[in-house]
């Protein structure tokens, strides 16, 4: 008796077909609970949340008055006015936890679809689950994380095979608020913008994009217009770009006018701070200036580039630097992490006089970060180790956008670009911080998986 043949067919798009394994996603789950327990000894540890300085407080005096200032947009302040009334800041740091492992989710279900194995993609976004960084960030009163969630998820809507109009307008607003969250957002709604372009996705999907992402960029700036009389998102480029050249700037090489002489650093360049310290320290010159500081900065600024060119740009590549070292804060800083901004505390800080009330009357009560044991302890001693070091993400990214091109994989590109940019440009125009890369390490994590994903999966 002959045996019946069997014939295979494949489906119409040429694919294998996928296996519909029940275990194929236990990795991430399982790695999703324990993402979600180091956020919960975050939430249980530090009540009700982890302070920045002063940019903490400003952030909540303006989620109780929403008038633009002079150094952030309001992006934020206004996400912390749309959770009140609540149960204040505790409910503050557990939406952004919620949104940090949602984010993890996204990337994980995109990298499933694009062909990954389920282990794969767990592997891949798992920084964003555990990295001790992205977990502090989440629960400070900060801009960071909530960029974070802004930026990462208008490129996910836009890594969609097909791209409709609706899905680039929704992509464009939310890349445009997270320009409102911090203002760097404009160069990766630039960025998109031009990917959009290159993959000729026609008119009217690019053009729902640029009109959805400029429309908060707009009336944003004419509110502020209206109120200061800068139509802008900021009145402080000029002054963060001053900060900046102050690190190297020798008047006798720039000699600036007269009215921007007093702009003069008079420390020796090799004695001179970080640029952040030029912009805030109540010795700084730039105290001293009488009338529209942020244009004199601007134009001292320029003016120190244009002069100095060389040490303008060794002075980037010093602050780029940094991501060649494997801890994430100086040794110098290490010895004084008792008060390192980016370390889980080790003592209580009682909150002064001047920001005490500001932060009580978003809480409805005592704000000050209490510490409970042993949940604290626990998270403190996973923070030694629990990140993803700068050089090995510098290294993936570098090679997964070489890996992109060989593979002509351009859906990795933008990701990868987007987080180039991210580390890239702010030592630019403001300088280093620790804050300004770790943001990037979901877009690096999406564009590995994009440049790895299977050829058959287009």
């Amino acid at each position: 008796m002959t045996a019946p043949a069997v014939h295979f067919v494949l489906p119409k798009n040429g694919r294998p077909p996928r296996q519909r394994s029940g275990g194929r996603h236990v990795p991430f789950a399982v790695a999703l609970v324990l993402g979600l327990a180091l956020r919960g000894l975050a939430m249980l540890g530090y009540r009700p949340a982890l302070f920045f300085w002063a940019d903490s407080f400003a952030y909540l005096e303006s989620a109780a008055r929403p008038v633009p200032g002079a150094f952030r947009p309001l992006g934020y302040s206004l996400f912390l006015g749309a959770l009140t009334p609540g149960p204040g800041l505790a409910l503050v740091t557990a939406v952004q936890h919620l949104l940090g492992a949602g984010l993890a989710v996204a990337a994980y279900a995109l990298l499933v679809r694009r062909g990954l194995p389920g282990w794969g993609a767990t592997v891949l976004v798992a920084p964003l689950l555990y990295d001790e960084f992205l977990i502090l960030l989440e629960h400070m009163v900060m801009a960071d994380a909530l960029f974070t969630v802004l930026v990462t998820g208008g490129v996910l809507v836009l890594l969609r095979r097909r791209v409709t109009p609706a899905a680039a307008a929704l992509a464009g607003v939310v890349l445009g608020l997270s320009a409102l969250t911090r203002t760097i957002g404009v160069v990766l709604l630039a960025l998109a913008g031009a990917q959009l372009l290159l993959r000729r996705t026609g008119w009217r999907v690019w053009g729902a994009f640029a009109v959805a992402g400029l429309a908060p960029l707009l009336a944003y700036a004419t509110w502020m217009s209206a109120t200061s009389g800068v139509f802008g998102l900021t009145r402080a480029d000029g002054l963060f770009l001053w900060a900046r050249t102050a690190t190297f700037a020798d008047c006798s090489v720039i000699r600036p006018e007269p009215r921007l002489a007093p702009l003069c650093p008079d420390t020796p360049v090799a004695a001179r701070p970080a640029a952040p310290f030029w912009l805030w320290a109540p010795w700084s010159p730039i105290k001293k200036v009488h009338g529209d500081r942020n244009a004199l900065a601007s134009r001292f600024a320029r003016a120190a580039i244009l002069a100095q060119p060389g040490d303008y740009l060794a002075t980037v590549g010093s602050d780029l630097g940094q991501l060649l070292r494997w801890e994430r804060t100086t040794n110098r800083e290490a010895t004084m992490k008792r008060t390192n901004p980016y370390w889980f505390p080790f003592e209580e800080r009682s909150l002064t006089p001047s920001v005490r009330p500001i932060a009580e009357a978003y809480e409805g009560g005592p704000a000050a970060t209490r510490i409970h044991e042993p949940y604290a302890g626990w998270l403190r001693a996973y923070q030694r180790f629990g990140y993803l070091p700068f050089p090995l993400l510098a290294l993936a990214l570098a090679g997964t956008l070489v890996l992109a091109v060989l593979r002509r994989r351009g859906d990795a590109l933008l990701p990868g670009l987007a987080a180039a940019a991210l580390i890239l440009v702010p030592p630019f125009l403001a300088g280093f911080d620790v804050r300004y890369v770790v943001p990037a390490i979901p877009l690096a994590c999406l564009a590995a998986g994009l440049a790895l994903r299977p050829r058959s999966y287009g």
